[in-house]
C-alpha cells in the first residue's frame, strides 16, 4: 500500500496490513479517503500512554481495498480530545461513547455523547482503562438514568424487553416504540455485565492472554483465539508451522458450521416449524460431539494458542471427519429443500427485517448478514491468509437483505465450509503443530483479524515490559451490526422481532468489554 502523505509501517501479520502515526488532520483525512474508496471502519479504541511519558492515544483500524490500515493519533494527557468521525463512519457512534466511558477520551462535536458501557457500575468521574484505576477496589455505584430516545404521538406506546431474558443468554435491553403492532423505533442498551476483559488483560503475559481471548464470545472462541494468536505472533515475528495453520482453518470452519446449524434450527422454531428446530439441533449436537471426540472440547476452546495449535488429528480421525461431513451435507440439503418449499416459513422469511444494500453500506453491516445485503466482504476470499490462499473460497452473497436472504447465505456457507473442510483434510501437510513462543519486544504493536462465522474479529495487542500485555482491544463484528438490527425491525410487527433478531444472532458479550 502506498500513500503520499502517511508514513506506513508494514505489519507482518496474516493479511496485508499497515500502521501509521498521524496528526489530527491526517486522521480525519484518511478516514474520509477510506470511506470514499468504499472502505470501512473496523474498530476504534484508545490507550493510556502516560506511564511512558506520553499522553493518551486514539487508534483506528480500517479496511481499505489494499488491506487493513491502523492509525494512531497522540492525544493530550490532561484533556484527551479528538474530532468525532461519526459524520464519516456512522458506525463509530457506540465506539466513541465506549471510548469516553472507559478512558475519558472525548469526541468533540459528536451528535451523541450519551454513555454506553458505564451504566451505574462505576462513578462518572472514573475511567476503568486508565492505569491508576484499581481493578480490585470496590467503587460506589452511580445513578444510571440512561436517556432513552422518546417517541411521541397519538397511539404510540413503548414495550420494554429485558435486560433479563427468559433464556440463558447475556442481558440486553430492547425498547420498542410501536403503534398498534407495527414498530416505529427500536433502541438497544447493551453492556450490562461489565466483564472487564480489557482491564484484566493488563494483568497477564502475552501467552496467558490467549486463554482470555478465547472466552470473550464463547460461540466464536476459534475466531478470537486465532485473531489473538495472529496478533501475538505479529509481535514476536513468529510464523507458525504450516500444519498448524491448516488445523486452525479446519477448526474455524467447524465453528462456522456449528453456529449456522444451531441458528437455522432456531429460525425454524421462530416460524413454528418445530421439525426444523429438532433436526438442526440434532445435527449440531452430533457435530459438537465430534469436536469433543477429536479435539477435546465441544466448542474447541484452547485449541489455538500463540505459536500454533494445542491439538492434532490422529490417523483414524481423517476418515471420521470426511464421513461426518458427507452425512451432514446430505441431511442439510434435504432440510434446505424443506425450508424453501414450506409456505408458512417462506411467508415469514421473505421481506421480513430487510436491510437494503445502501443502508448496509452506509452503516457498515458486516459478516454473513452484510453479504446477505450485497456487501461483498469476506477475508477468506479477498485477503486470504494461509491456508485460505490455497483454497479459493467461494463467497456467498445475496441482495434482498431480508430474513430469507440471511437464511440462504447461511445454507450456502454451511455447504462451502464443508467443501473447505474436505479440501483441508485432503491437503493437510505433515509436520509439527507448535513452535515455542519467544519473548516479545517491549512497546510493540501487533494485530490479527479473522473472518469468524458472524463476521470479522479483530485483535489489537500492545506489549509492555517482561512479555506483559500493555493493552488488548478485542473487536466483535456485533459492534457494527447491532445498530442495523434497530433499522431492520422498523416497519415490521412486534412478533417478528425474535425472528429478525435470530437471523442476525449478534453477540451481547462480544461488545461488553
Amino acid at each position: 500500500m502506498s500513500d503520499p502523505v502517511l508514513q506506513l509501517e508494514e505489519l507482518k501479520t496474516g493479511l496485508p496490513a499497515w500502521r501509521a502515526t498521524v496528526d489530527a488532520g491526517q486522521f480525519r483525512a484518511t478516514c474520509a479517503r477510506v470511506r470514499d474508496g468504499g472502505g470501512r471502519l473496523i474498530a476504534l479504541w484508545g490507550s493510556d500512554e502516560r506511564a511512558r511519558g506520553q499522553g493518551f492515544a486514539l487508534h483506528a483500524a480500517m479496511m481499505d481495498s489494499p488491506g487493513l490500515v491502523c492509525l494512531t493519533l497522540a492525544l493530550d494527557s490532561n484533556e484527551p480530545t479528538y474530532l468525532s468521525i461519526i459524520d464519516i463512519f456512522p458506525t463509530a457512534n457506540r465506539m466513541q461513547r465506549a471510548l469516553y466511558d472507559l478512558l475519558g477520551i472525548v469526541a468533540q462535536d459528536s451528535p451523541d455523547t450519551r454513555k454506553w458501557l458505564r451504566h451505574g457500575a462505576w462513578p462518572e468521574e472514573l475511567f476503568p482503562l486508565r492505569k491508576e484505576f484499581d481493578l480490585k477496589t470496590q467503587h460506589p455505584l452511580s445513578d444510571d438514568a440512561y436517556p432513552f430516545v422518546t417517541v411521541t404521538g397519538n397511539g404510540v406506546h413503548e414495550i420494554p424487553v429485558g435486560p433479563v431474558h427468559a433464556g440463558t443468554i447475556e442481558p440486553g435491553h430492547f425498547r420498542f416504540s410501536i403503534i398498534g403492532e407495527r414498530v416505529l423505533r427500536l433502541e438497544e442498551r447493551l453492556g450490562y455485565k461489565h466483564k472487564g476483559v480489557e482491564k484484566l488483560a493488563e494483568t497477564m503475559t502475552v501467552e496467558q492472554g490467549a486463554k482470555l481471548a478465547g472466552r470473550i464470545s464463547g460461540d466464536s472462541t476459534v475466531a478470537y483465539a486465532w485473531a489473538y494468536a495472529m496478533a501475538a505472533e505479529n509481535l514476536a515475528n513468529l510464523t507458525p508451522e504450516p500444519r498448524a495453520v491448516w488445523l486452525r482453518a479446519l477448526l474455524l470452519e467447524r465453528e462456522r458450521i456449528a453456529n449456522h446449524l444451531g441458528d437455522l434450527g432456531y429460525l425454524g422454531n421462530d416460524v413454528a416449524l418445530a421439525f426444523g428446530f429438532a433436526q438442526f439441533w440434532r445435527l449440531k449436537e452430533d457435530w459438537l460431539r465430534g469436536n469433543q471426540a477429536m479435539f477435546g472440547h465441544r466448542y474447541l476452546m484452547d485449541s489455538i494458542i500463540p505459536g500454533g495449535v494445542a491439538v492434532d488429528l490422529k490417523p483414524a480421525d481423517y476418515g471420521r471427519l470426511v464421513k461426518d461431513g458427507d452425512e451432514l451435507e446430505r441431511e442439510v440439503r434435504i432440510l434446505r429443500d424443506i425450508y424453501e418449499e414450506h409456505a408458512g416459513a417462506q411467508d415469514r422469511f421473505v421481506t421480513t427485517g430487510r436491510v437494503k444494500p445502501e443502508l448496509a453500506a452506509n452503516l457498515g453491516l458486516t459478516g454473513f448478514a452484510g453479504r446477505a445485503s450485497a456487501q461483498s466482504w469476506d477475508l477468506r476470499a479477498q485477503y486470504p491468509s494461509a491456508p485460505y490462499d490455497q483454497l479459493d473460497v467461494r463467497m456467498a452473497t445475496h441482495r434482498n437483505g431480508d430474513v430469507a436472504a440471511r437464511v440462504i447465505v447461511r445454507f450456502e456457507e454451511v455447504f462451502e465450509s464443508l467443501r473447505l473442510c474436505r479440501l483441508i483434510l485432503d491437503r493437510m501437510p505433515a509436520g509439527p503443530v507448535l513452535t515455542p513462543f519467544p519473548d516479545v519486544p517491549e512497546n510493540a504493536f501487533g494485530v490479527g483479524m479473522v473472518e469468524g462465522w458472524r463476521g470479522e474479529v479483530l485483535m489489537a495487542l500492545h506489549s509492555g515490559k517482561d512479555n506483559r500485555i500493555e493493552r488488548l482491544h478485542p473487536h466483535d463484528p456485533s459492534w457494527q451490526n447491532w445498530p442495523l438490527l434497530e433499522h431492520a425491525v422498523i416497519g415490521n410487527i412486534v412478533p417478528d422481532f425474535p425472528l429478525i433478531n435470530k437471523s442476525f444472532n449478534l453477540s451481547y458479550t462480544g461488545t461488553d468489554l
